[in-house]
């Protein structure tokens, strides 16, 4: 054997031994993620205010809510709103969780030329309306896509309705 072969061999053992000295709590943390979800009944709760507050101002919308990975968690469209608002709302709510940020913010970056390539992602629309739900401490909790109002800012103004109030039992 060379002495590389059992320099690297001798390094492995004493890094297992070593793990296998850690108590198991340790060792289970380091093979664990934990994090925060949204309930479904304030995903529900979310979407019935965006929705009603879109149709006080006379528009008729979808409004979509995902979790933090991106699945749909509420979806609920008004009677008379466009066939293309179920799959464009999921789309914006899609879109602000897998790129982390308001997609009125992203429409603007990728018309202006710095964010351009987002247009060729599958399922991302850069288009007004989506925002990211988060906890009092910032944490990604899931999305929030509205489509339907006349423009993307009217849509994100439904959609920060909606998040506003829920907005006291995200505070930690």
């Amino acid at each position: 054997m060379n002495l590389s072969y059992r320099l690297g061999t001798m390094i492995l053992t004493t890094g297992l031994l070593a793990a296998s000295l850690l108590p198991a709590s340790a060792r289970a943390q380091d093979a664990m993620v934990n994090y925060r979800s949204l309930s479904p009944e304030a995903a529900v709760e979310v979407a019935q205010t965006a929705l009603k507050s879109c149709r006080d101002a006379g528009y008729q919308v979808a409004v979509a809510i995902v979790d933090r990975g991106g699945n749909l968690q509420a979806l609920i469209r008004d009677r008379f709103a466009g066939p293309h608002t179920t799959d464009t709302s999921y789309r914006k709510a899609w879109t602000s969780v897998s790129f982390k940020t308001d997609t009125l913010s992203l429409s603007k970056l990728s018309e202006s030329g710095e964010a351009w390539a987002i247009r060729g992602v599958t399922n991302a629309l850069p288009l007004g309306g989506g925002l990211m739900i988060q906890d009092g401490e910032g944490s990604l909790l899931g999305g929030v896509g509205v489509s339907g109002a006349p423009s993307g800012s009217l849509d994100a103004g439904c959609a920060q309705v909606g998040l506003d109030a829920i907005a006291d039992k995200l505070a930690f």
